[in-house]
Formats: structure tokens, sequence, C-alpha cells
């Protein structure tokens, strides 16, 4: 048996607008970067031949589902700027598109399955199923539905037990179906068991309803993780029993980790909020994610989203697992970010800035402000929330940090008392107070004393900043002004000939 060959759909992927692909989230959680990458594949596929892209909630799962899921789903695709077509806010002429409010729809196909014989009424108990399932595992057998409702007499069923619905599966024989990037896969129909299509409660599964959806809503292509790849079988039997053509198949390769596991939180965040939350652009992470699975070439690494859309094709998806590297991701995040114009980075750092700094910084911040600051630390941002620890000390008035950081390790301790007490003479003459004048006033400095210039710079930057680490030494004092420098110098100054035993 070969279902789902489909050349008939060969016209569709020709640009004649009539492509319909779905992203279909059950609302069980944060969407992770699995689930996001398969939203995009199938936008960019909708929206390089010009079709449209639906987003449908499956919600039928009501134990599993987690209040406000449902809204982080269309946030994430909103962030990412993945717009839909059809479905919930929008609407649209195939909805409704939660499948909650579709249950009657599952309800009459699954009855009409079973008055024609295609499917079957299941009265058997959880308990009896854990049993068989407990004997089969123990036998070493493969486990699944023994048929035993299978040829079940009506005057044999049991009264006031409310029956589930079982498809009534081929015993022999294989069927074969085409997917667009692996070619035909095959499976034996003897080790596929009669699955569940309508549960006791009359909700519907997985299979049951998203073939009846997809066809109901004209969807051409699947396009879905290749986890699903098991249940494709299933899915196209239940299309040919109930009389309708089947869209195309396309399973997405797996993300895996750097170490060829299973993608966890130990390789990162998993899902998108997460990464948005610590700062990845949405343009940085949309280019990340469409290169797990798909290339433009072997050496194009950063794209716009029009240049993706533009080349975007199913022959340069892969069938080899994609490799999700954080480090990578950080390298693409810090590009982008390097690429923002001053006042687009200066807004999208406020946030971060307002939420991460202490207590004590005075709030509102001025944009003014942040917005000189952000051209100093932009080269060195590969988040957008390492915003916090790399300016805070430009916010605050007292610096905490460890006081051996004014002495370094190359510093002999006698200089460095000497070092502060010079900066602090030749500081206090100077009429202008730019990054240029402090760097012609303190850097000959070093020289009369003795220093390295990194030694001696690093004592400077110690104590004004608090940090080894810092943006540019000399813009630095010159942002923070005169009075904060001075004052920076004299409390290091104080600390260092405390720590020495020096008075006066």
């Amino acid at each position: 048996m070969i279902i789902g060959n489909g050349n008939w759909i060969g016209s569709i992927t020709a640009g004649s607008g009539l492509v319909r692909v779905r992203y279909a989230p059950s609302p069980t959680g944060s969407p992770h970067v699995g689930n996001i990458r398969t939203a995009l594949f199938n936008w960019l596929f909708a929206r390089h031949h010009g079709g449209r892209f639906i987003l449908r909630i499956e919600d039928t799962d009501a134990a599993r589902k987690i209040e406000g899921a449902e809204e982080e789903i269309m946030e994430s695709l909103r962030w990412l700027g993945l717009d839909w077509d059809e479905g919930p806010v929008v609407g649209g002429d195939f909805g409704p598109y939660r499948q909650s409010e579709r249950l009657s729809i599952y309800q009459d196909m699954a009855r009409r399955l079973a008055e024609e014989d295609k499917a079957y009424y299941c009265y058997c108990s959880t308990e009896r199923l854990a049993e068989m399932r407990a004997q089969q595992a123990k036998e070493k057998r493969p486990p699944g539905y023994d048929r035993r409702c299978r040829e079940l007499p009506p005057s044999q069923r049991p009264a006031g037990i409310p029956p589930l619905v079982r498809y009534k599966m081929p015993v022999e024989g294989k069927t074969t179906f085409h997917d667009l990037i692996r070619g035909d896969v095959t499976f034996d129909n003897a080790v596929l068991d009669d699955f569940v299509i309508l549960k006791s409660d009359g909700y519907p599964t997985y299979h049951l309803a998203n073939v009846v959806d997809d066809y109901l809503m004209e969807i051409t292509h699947v396009m879905r993780a290749d986890e699903w790849i098991p249940s494709t079988p299933r899915h196209l039997l239940l299309y040919e029993a109930c009389g309708w053509r089947p869209p195309l198949f396309v399973h997405l390769p797996i993300i895996l980790g750097p170490d060829r596991a299973k993608l966890s939180k130990r390789h990162g965040a998993t899902s998108l909020a997460a990464y948005r939350d610590q700062g990845y652009l949405p343009e940085a992470m949309l280019n990340f994610l469409a290169l797990l699975g798909w290339s433009l070439d072997d050496k194009t690494e950063v794209l716009t989203k029009e240049d993706i859309v533009r080349h975007f094709s199913l022959e340069r998806v892969g069938k080899t697992a994609a490799i999700f590297s954080l480090e990578k991701l950080d390298w693409m995040n810090g590009l982008y970010i390097r690429h923002l114009g001053a006042e687009d980075l200066r807004d999208r750092l406020m946030p971060f800035l307002d939420k991460g700094l202490p207590p004590e910084a005075p709030r509102p911040l001025s944009p003014g402000y942040v917005l000189a600051i952000a051209s100093l630390v932009q080269e060195r941002l590969k988040k957008l929330s390492d915003v916090v620890e790399l300016t805070d000390f430009f916010f605050v008035d007292d610096l905490s940090y460890d006081v051996s950081l004014l002495l370094g390790k190359s510093l002999k301790r006698d200089l460095a008392s000497q070092a502060l007490e010079l900066s602090i003479q030749r500081l206090k003459p100077m009429a202008v107070f730019d990054a240029h004048s402090l760097e012609e006033t303190l850097r000959p400095l070093a020289a009369d004393l003795g220093l390295k210039t990194g030694a001696f710079f690093g004592l400077l930057r110690a104590a004004v900043t608090g940090r080894a680490v810092t943006p540019p030494l000399f813009e630095s004092m010159a942002l923070l002004g005169r009075e904060r420098v001075m004052d920076r110098l004299e409390q290091a100054l104080g600390r260092v000939k405390a720590i020495l035993g020096l008075t006066g």
C-alpha cells in the first residue's frame, strides 16, 4: 500500500499561491527552540511561495494545559516577527482555530468511522490495559493493544461504561509514504497497533484531530519534527479511511546539542522566552534558527529575514540532525548588536538596565546618559543583558569591590599610593575633562613613575570603576565626570593607605 506520493501537489510549490501550512502547538508549556524552529520553517515556506501560514492551537489535552501558555506561544511568534494569516486573534474562514472548540467535528468523524467498520468501540479498563502492557514488557513483546474489543458484537458491549474509539489498523501488508526530504518511508502494518482516535471523555487524540483539521483547513504540506515519522502511517491510513487526499509530509531534522545528545537545559536555555529575557535579539535568533537544518550554501552565515524568505526551499533542508551551538548564537547575537543604530541599541538596553541595576541607582534612567554609555559597550556585548555587569558603576555613587584590585599583580605596593596621589594632583587643574585630555594628562605619568602603562591604567580602572575589565578607560572617566572621578580616586587612595598602614 503506497499512500501520499502526491504528484498532484507539484503545481502548488511552483508559486501559485496555494500553499497552506500550519503551526499547531499544544499549550502545555513554554515553546522551546525545536518547536519554534518548526514554526519558522513553516512560515518561511509559506512566505516564499506566497501562501498562507496558519496558527492552530491543539489544546485537547486538558490535563496538561498550562494557564498562559497559549499567550506565550503567540508572543514568541510575534517577538520573532512571524505573523499568521489565520488563527486565534486574526480569525479566518476555516476556524475555529482551537481544537477544544471543534470537539463535535472529531466526535462525528469517529462515529462515522465506527459505523463504517473502520474503527471500533473499546471498553477495556485502564487497569486491564496496564496489566496487558506489564505482561508484554515481561515477555519482551512490543507494546500495543491486543485488539480484545475489535470484533466485540453489540450484544456483548457492557452497559454504563463510556467507551473510547480505536482505529482498525490492517494487520498485514506495508504502508509507504513519501517524505519530501527523506524519500519513501515504509512501515510494516503488523507493528502498528489499533490506536485510540477518540477518548472516553469525548476528546480526540492527536492522531484524529490533526488529520481532520489538516484536511478541513486545506493544509497542503505538513512540516513537523521527525519524531512524528512513526505516526505518519497511522495518519495516512486515516486519510484513506476518510476518503481524503493527504497533504505532503516534511519531517524536519532533530536538533541536538554540541555533544550530539538531545537538546536540554544543560546546553543552555530551551524556551524562546528565556533567550529573549537573556537579551538575544529576535533578528539574530531568527537567523540562527533558520540555519538549524537549512542553509543557503556552505559559507553564508548571516542573512536578513528577507534574504531567508527569498532563498528558502525544502531542497536545502538537511536530513541529518542540526547542532545547536550556544557559542555560535552568542557570536551571531553580538554581530547583530554591533550593527544596531545608537538610539536603537539604547532603547533595547533600557529595559535590561532598569530591571538589573541595583535599587540605589536613580530612576528613571536618563535616555541621553544611557545613549552615551551604549556607545562605549556596543562592541563588547554578546547579549543585551551583559550591559548591567559592564556598566553598573556608571549608575551608583558608592563602589563595592575587592580592594586587592587596586594593588594588582604587577604593581609594587608603595607605588600604588604614590600613583593615585599624583593622578589626583594632575587632574585637579584640568580645564577640559574629556577623554583626549585625560589620556594626554595621565599617560605620561606611567613613565614618570616607572610603571608599565597596563599596570598603571589597571590601577586607575579599579579605582574609578571597581572593575578589572571595563569599557575604554578614559571615555568612561569622561562620562562619569570630574566630581565622581575625583571622589573615587580619593576613596581608593584612602583604601590603599589603610591596607599599607600609611597615614595622611
